[in-house]
């Protein structure tokens, strides 16, 4: 029986298949944007042929698939997402423009307001109020719900988000409201914010409850339309969606926590770089992500990934917990231009899958980093996806030459600036990620993934001192190999501030209630090994934001627990900013309690067969360092462990190319992976 791993990304969809004895077989296919699952439905076709099956076959065989969407990403990105209606407490109508008061640059007076995803004449009051204890202040007004739903009716909205003051205490105005919306409305789409993100702070949760509703119809028709393709073509098994905090869940949790899929795809590859962590028992690592269109980084510290609750896509604020991911707009569709000054810019537009790159053929006629890579050498036009798709040289050399005219210099040369210009672009992302917040990039290894990943990790890791650049084999499609390391998830969380130090009895009772909670829903998914996982969101009296706070291993009977818990959160605070104030007052605002469901790892076998021969090249290539000069070009499938190769040199393999320094050093791993020292200068 096989389990399948799907992530569909802006240029290409990766697809993994393991199989009953482990080992994995990969497969790559153009995105299809207007509908995704057409993409998937043909990369199965792909990958059942490398399989030696009918696509029929495959599906009838596999027991569970993986899958990492980028609908509601678009939609968000492209503002193409539903017509949404807000209902929230009369008076409260505005809360998305007001915001948390503050812009993005506070220094920059130019810059222009957000355009909130809901306009004003499609934000509603309904007459009715809880206190902040969740007491009913104002009973719901049964003739304002009516005026408010006849208002949605008229202005066309085909999604609804509701969202009552205090409504995190008392869920019960928002309930009758969403009953009333489903009689009165039916085939709307509909999210309340005590469902969504039960929680204090009231623009984080109606932000988040909106963009549940504006990607939510996208996302539910687009699983839809797969369940109902995968049904069809033979699948009989269970499929899973990841969602941004790394875990996965099935489809009709996507479709209703439709918010929580944003970072679908970047969560499976952060899952693939933990996995990674643990079979390389190394416990810092850098995620290094680049694909078609962007490049995703993360931190791996101590083996854990980096959780965050203040995430954002799009200028819109998204409070659902995800991983800790920075996306920049670098890719290898970004597109090269020369503004009016004569500066080169590498991005942020990107050629994307249509038309692509020159060398592409499909139009493409603008520079790009693939195009850069084809005339510097370091992609193989005939060789390219294992010679399945060669590349157009010519068209690759027009489009960059173009470059060079503007600014005046060489081919190569122009090429090797889109080059350097980019790998700096990285390199400052992943100081966003490390030196600004006092983490010291040179302790780290890089993991080195996507398609575009291996010709630029070298060079990116070079500008920050970083030793060691890994490479699995899966690289090219580690998101989707990842997903296949996820576990099952669900998270629910409940505001617990008070006017004092909260209690140990309340502290007891509060995570009792969460885990039942947790547990239940995760029993109705999943009948295998749950583990619970607990924190708390905490802060000083007097700050304005939480820091995550992990109560993993506390011992909830002990009789000093608030002390064990407050000690937990000045040691937190230090790691962050720090600085601890023991003397001050803790509060503790939220619990949170996740259920997590241990799905079977990926297996990974070791080979220490000793290599009879020293590595031995498949041909010799002119490429670009400084000057053109003869490097060797290897097969990365044909590399064994303890293979050793000096820089410069190529590694091809059907999916991925990576680029050896000239004085970088490369060793196979037992996994078959390449672990290269990156040398200086």
């Amino acid at each position: 029986m096989y389990t399948l791993g799907i992530d569909v990304g802006g240029t290409f969809t990766d697809l993994v298949a393991i199989g009953p004895n482990g080992g994995a077989v990969f497969a790559k296919s153009p995105s299809t944007p207007a509908d995704q699952s057409l993409g998937v439905m043909t990369g199965l076709e792909d990958l059942a042929r490398k399989l030696g099956l009918e696509r029929s076959h495959l599906l009838a065989r596999t027991t569970r698939l993986v899958h990492g969407t980028t609908v509601a990403t678009n939609a968000l990105l492209e503002r193409k997402g539903a017509k949404v209606a807000l209902l929230t407490t009369e008076g409260h109508r505005d809360i998305l423009e007001m915001r948390e008061g503050l812009k993005g640059d506070r220094y920059d007076l130019r810059t222009p307001p957000p355009e909130p995803l809901v306009p004003r004449e499609r934000r509603f009051g309904v007459r009715e109020r809880l206190g902040p204890d969740g007491s009913i202040r104002t009973p719901l007004n049964h003739a304002s719900l009516g005026e408010a739903i006849d208002a949605v009716r008229r202005s066309g909205a085909t999604s609804v988000a509701v969202c009552y003051l205090h409504a995190y205490r008392n869920p019960a105005h928002e309930i009758a409201t969403v009953e009333r919306l489903r009689r009165e409305l039916p085939g709307v789409y509909v999210s309340r914010s005590s469902d969504v993100w039960p929680q204090i702070k009231e623009f984080e949760r109606v932000s988040t409850t909106v963009v549940n509703s504006y990607v939510g119809p996208a996302v539910k028709h687009y699983l839809g339309n797969l369940e109902r393709r995968l049904a069809e073509a033979g699948f009989a098994g269970s499929l899973f969606i990841i969602l941004s905090h790394g875990g996965m869940a099935p489809v009709e949790e996507a479709s209703r926590l439709a918010a929580g899929t944003v970072l679908s795809g970047p969560a499976g590859g952060i899952s693939g770089c933990r996995r990674c962590a643990e079979l390389l028992d190394i416990t810092d690592l850098i995620p290094f992500d680049m694909g078609g269109t962007s490049t995703d980084i993360s931190l791996i510290a101590e083996g854990r990934a980096m959780l965050t609750a203040a995430a954002g896509l799009a200028g819109e604020r998204i409070a659902l917990r995800s991983l800790d991911i920075a996306s920049i707009a670098a890719g290898g569709g970004s597109i090269a231009s020369v503004d009016s000054g004569g500066t080169l810019h590498v991005g942020p537009a990107s050629a994307g899958s249509q038309p692509g790159p020159a060398c592409y053929g499909h139009g493409g006629s603008v520079a790009t980093v693939t195009d850069a890579n084809v005339v510097l050498g370091y992609l193989g036009a005939e060789s390219f996806m294992g010679g399945r798709r060669r590349l157009d040289r010519v068209a690759a050399e027009t489009a960059v030459g173009q470059i060079g005219t503007t600014l005046g210099v060489s081919l190569e040369q122009a090429a090797a600036g889109i080059y350097r210009m980019v790998n700096l672009g990285m390199a400052d992302g992943i100081r966003l990620m490390t030196l600004r917040r006092g983490v010291d990039p040179r302790r780290f290894a890089m993991v080195s993934f996507g398609g575009a990943a291996g010709l630029h990790a070298v060079e990116v890791a070079r500008e920050l001192e970083i030793p060691r650049v890994i490479v699995p084999v899966a690289a090219s499609v580690l998101s989707a190999w990842g997903m296949l390391a996820s576990d099952l998830r669900y998270e629910v969380g409940r505001t617990s501030i008070g006017t004092g130090r909260v209690g140990a009895e309340t502290i007891r009772s509060v995570l009792a209630e969460l885990e039942a909670a947790a547990l239940g829903h995760m029993r109705a998914w999943f009948e295998g090994p749950v583990k619970i996982e607990r924190s708390a969101e905490m802060r000083y009296g007097e700050q304005i934001f939480e820091i995550d706070v992990d109560l993993d291993g506390i011992e909830l009977a002990s009789h000093d627990l608030v002390d064990q818990i407050d000690q937990r959160f000045h040691r937190r605070h230090e790691e962050l900013y720090t600085y601890a104030s023991p003397d001050q007052e803790v509060v503790f605002v939220n619990a949170r309690v996740s259920a997590v469901g241990d799905v079977p790892r990926i297996a990974e076998t070791e080979t220490n067969t000793q290599p009879a021969d020293p590595a031995s090249s498949t041909s010799m290539r002119t490429i670009f360092l400084d000057r053109p000069m003869e490097v060797p070009v290897y097969d990365f499938g044909s590399l064994r462990p303890d293979h050793r190769v000096a820089g410069p040199a190529l590694i091809e393999s059907e999916t991925t190319t990576v680029l050896v320094g000239r004085t970088d050093s490369l060793t196979v791993n037992a996994l078959g992976w390449l672990d290269i020292a990156i040398g200086r200068g």
